[in-house]
């Protein structure tokens, strides 16, 4: 039986939040560059202006920067503003499709432009759902860049009768793999880079009390950006036209996990579209991607 626990009031109160912007305007520097490089353990020539500022580094830009006072107990702001006051305790990174228009490179002026574009209710058994979709478009001096389209998913907390998701297995005869170790270290440095206070990847003594997780979360967006890297590993010289994820199911710091990707050619003979996925320990698959190359 379905439960409802968001009355029909509350949905609409948040569809209120329909078509509110908001933009912010950043600047390109070498620093973030420098500390995402060491972080994901890569030996890349220092920045200098110009230098062109790899897929999904746009990410270390546009950083929320809320007061310590404005900090909800799960070390995320406080609902309200922007993003609706959504109701539910657990919020994740579902997934995200972005294209890229033009490069953008060390030095230029950004502004990141976003929009909700739309507020949808589920209910099942395991709960309410809650799906909002931000719309977001970076531009520089030259004009539009990206457009990044950003699913965020809000839940309850599961119920001591709820049975988990089965998992899905990962697919097989990668081209290219890559074993990650998601240390305490790994996990912080992304945080702090990209200055997300979520305690369930950081703070153990909250994720696994309170939020009921047996270790630390590896954040969405590392792992998306961790897949995309080993395609530039891979594939030496190489620029994306377009980049879609979806995370399937969550990753602990307590495993190792890999990172696979090969040529789609079933799809797309030319060998330009690449599937990418996260497998944990298990071969469990956690997440699934598709990078367009240009």
């Amino acid at each position: 039986m379905e439960l409802m626990r968001i009355e029909p009031e509350t949905i609409t109160h948040l569809q209120e939040w329909l078509g509110k912007t908001e933009s912010f305007q950043d600047l390109v520097t070498a620093a973030p560059m420098r500390a995402l490089s060491a972080t994901l353990d890569r030996d890349d020539p220092a920045p200098t202006r110009s230098t062109f500022l790899p897929e999904l580094w746009h990410w270390l830009y546009f950083l929320p920067h809320a007061r310590e006072s404005e900090i909800g107990p799960d070390g995320h702001p406080k609902r309200g503003g922007f993003l609706p006051p959504v109701p539910l305790p657990r919020r994740m990174w579902a997934g995200s499709r972005v294209q890229w228009l033009a490069p953008l490179s060390v030095g230029d002026e950004i502004e990141r432009v976003s929009k909700i574009e739309s507020v949808t209710h589920k209910a099942g058994r395991s709960g309410d759902l809650i799906f909002v979709l931000v719309k977001h478009e970076v531009s520089n001096q030259n004009g539009l860049a990206i457009i990044e389209e950003h699913d965020i998913v809000y839940r309850d907390a599961p119920g001591p009768d709820d049975k988990p998701v089965p998992p899905t297995p990962a697919p097989s005869e990668a081209k290219w793999t890559k074993t990650i170790a998601p240390d305490d270290v790994l996990l912080f440095r992304y945080s702090a880079l990209t200055f997300n206070g979520h305690r369930i990847h950081y703070d153990r003594k909250y994720v696994t009390e309170v939020e009921g997780y047996p270790g630390l979360i590896v954040h969405g967006p590392l792992i998306a950006t961790l897949l995309v890297d080993l395609v530039r590993q891979s594939i030496p010289g190489c620029k994306l036209k377009s980049f879609e994820f979806r995370a399937i199911r969550p990753t602990f710091d307590i495993n190792n996990f890999k990172v696979s990707a090969k040529p789609d050619l079933e799809k797309d003979p030319s060998g330009k579209t690449i599937a990418i996925w996260a497998q944990d320990h298990e071969d469990w698959l956690t997440m699934q991607a598709t990078a367009i190359l240009a």
